[in-house]
């Protein structure tokens, strides 16, 4: 057990990437038949039970990681022992663990749902869910924009095979504006990249931030607009207006538990904007440009969801257009760029997430019990389960609209409480309010529809539709409704403890806006504390390896700071380079000139 304690400690946090990737790997190492023969197949239930403990030790870890975060601490994991900027850094931080333990938090009662029947109906569906994980966890983790890059092209490489999960026409037709709009996303996600490396030099986020006050003017512009391209990609992914239309209709398109699993993907473009937009670009420039810019895309947002919810003819689109609303809700709070209005944020994400997961698993339900019918906002026979649907959607409603005593309320209140001091604050609180009302509105015409006209079931067994009702399901598909409880309950429970959840996320506010706290955790600093970077920048720069060569080099005794004791004193610095660094170390102390990093001779 020491020991087991001891690796933990180690090598936290890479444990949550590596654990969904080597789960995602053995299942795919299983093989995996025609959707046709899952049914009957003997590896199915090794799937369903390797995909279940991987995603419950998963949970395990989130929850330790956000019990060690919670005491402000920002563990930082050096990949190959090399040191931020040099080499690639996972960092967990307060905000980092919150998203960790929501996206396990969510994807345990989903993925036991569809262990009930729905992964029977497509190929390798445990292994996409695994690597889906595994590119959220590491999205949420890394300290790295390139990496970001990576682990987002994890994660949508999955998701392109979960949308056609259970195959259709529908989903094929979507899928392939989904994987289009994606691709061009990436290729900006590039260009932004680009930019910024060309101006700063390095793509670390500690280092990014503690540069770009620092460049020349025309190469800030530079750095700038490329912040602004990723912006541009963060609300592809977060559906925000004018790049969100895509999400309504391709996750209405979706299986259930995949619509499900996917509402905190969005989540991860919302929080690429709060750790990239939000706190790694933020000189005057960079903030008051996406100051002017984000506040009218979230009130435009929110409101443009809820009008599209109102005129929608099919209950899964209503839910995505009521994620857009949520979404812009979010993105007003990220506007006001203080700590209680991140805190509202944070408190709200959650919120949204879990309550439009467990929307769209009501929406298989439903579906399940109108035939024909399916989820389209028509007249139809009355349910066979109507009295505890019509329960659990009153449940559903009330907690969407933001009405008390649940989360969704105390989300918009802390929101209204942060537009103290802000500008445009009525226009703000206008727009949060009526945004409520038309919720309520649009809410109750839905629930008018499915049960308060529903008509009564044809009872004249000389009649089809007799026959055709009574063929219909008298339950909620296999697991289904265990599920929505389960969502419920935590949301339940999140009201309850709101108390303390509301502290840990001011805390995580408050984290997230000392750039100084994370460059300290991220960045070696030399013996005088300098930070040791890549500026300034020097294209010639070569450093020796072992077997490079003996060649002088004016940097070596940076060395110490930038890799760990053990690798120091192991075998992979050569004599004549442990020379070099005790000389110049000597020459330092000697001297008064502070070190710098030198060029080095062509």
């Amino acid at each position: 057990m020491h020991d087991f304690i001891q690796l933990w400690a180690q090598h936290t946090p890479i444990l949550s990437i590596l654990l969904p990737a080597f789960t995602g790997f053995i299942l795919v190492l299983l093989g995996n038949p025609g959707s046709g023969s899952l049914s009957y197949d003997w590896r199915q239930p090794w799937r369903r039970g390797i995909s279940l403990i991987s995603t419950i030790l998963g949970l395990g870890l989130a929850i330790s990681y956000l019990m060690l975060a919670k005491t402000g601490q920002i563990t930082v994991y050096n990949l190959s022992e090399w040191s931020a900027p040099f080499g690639i850094v996972l960092v967990l931080d307060q905000l980092s663990a919150l998203m960790l333990v929501l996206t396990y938090g969510l994807a345990l009662p989903v993925l036991w749902f569809a262990c009930q029947q729905w992964d029977e109906r497509g190929r390798y569906f445990h292994a996409m869910f695994h690597f889906l994980m595994m590119g959220l966890c590491g999205a949420f983790l890394t300290g790295d924009l390139f990496n970001l890059f990576v682990f987002f092209e994890v994660l949508l490489l999955a998701s392109y095979v979960l949308l056609l999960h259970s195959q259709g026409k529908p989903r094929f037709q979507l899928g392939v504006h989904y994987v289009t709009i994606n691709l061009l996303a990436s290729a900006l996600f590039l260009i932004g990249l680009g930019m910024i490396y060309g101006s700063v030099g390095s793509l670390n986020m500690a280092d990014v931030a503690r540069l770009i006050p620092t460049l020349a003017e025309d190469q800030h512009r530079l750095a700038v607009v490329g912040g602004l391209i990723l912006f541009i990609v963060f609300g592809i992914k977060a559906a925000m207006l004018p790049v969100g239309f895509w999400l309504p209709k391709t996750y209405a398109v979706a299986a259930t538990p995949v619509a499900a699993i996917f509402t905190i993907m969005t989540k991860v473009g919302i929080y690429a904007i709060l750790r990239v937009n939000g706190t790694v670009f933020d000189d005057e420039l960079s903030q008051k440009i996406l100051s002017n810019w984000l506040l009218p895309i979230g009130l435009i947002t929110s409101l443009y969801g809820v009008i599209g919810a109102i005129g929608a003819e099919r209950l899964r689109r209503f839910v995505g257009f009521m994620m857009l609303s949520s979404i812009g809700t979010i993105l007003i709070a990220i506007a006001l760029f203080s700590t209680q209005a991140w805190t509202a944020a944070l408190y709200y994400l959650v919120h949204s997430t879990l309550i439009a997961a467990a929307f769209y698993l009501f929406c298989g339900w439903v579906t399940a019990q109108r035939g024909e019918f399916k989820d389209h906002f028509n007249i139809a026979p009355q349910m066979k389960q109507h009295k505890v649907m019509s329960i659990i959607y009153l449940l559903i409603a009330l907690m969407i609209a933001g009405l008390p005593p649940f989360s969704g309320f105390l989300g918009k209140v802390f929101l209204l409480q942060a537009t103290a001091d802000a500008p445009y604050q009525g226009i703000i609180i206008a727009v949060v309010l009526l945004v409520g009302l038309l919720s309520i509105l649009a809410l109750t015409r839905v629930g008018f529809i499915l049960f308060w006209r529903a008509s009564r079931p044809e009872d004249d067994p000389d009649n089809d539709a007799y026959h055709s009702y009574q063929a219909l399901p008298a339950k909620a598909p296999k697991g289904n409704d265990k599920a929505i409880y389960l969502l419920l309950a935590a949301l339940v429970a999140y009201v309850v403890f709101a108390n303390p959840i509301q502290r840990y996320a001011f805390s995580t506010a408050q984290q997230m806006q000392n750039n100084r706290l994370y460059e300290m955790a991220v960045l070696k600093q030399d013996e005088t504390g300098q930070v040791i970077s890549v500026q300034p920048y020097d294209p010639n720069y070569l450093p020796e390896t072992k077997y490079s060569g003996e060649k002088p080099d004016p940097n070596a005794k940076l060395i110490p700071y930038v890799i760990s004791p053990n690798t120091l004193e192991g075998e992979h610095i050569s004599d004549y380079k442990q020379r070099q660094i005790n000389q110049q170390i000597e020459q330092d102390a000697a001297s008064d000139d502070l070190p710098q990093l030198k060029p080095m001779e062509p």
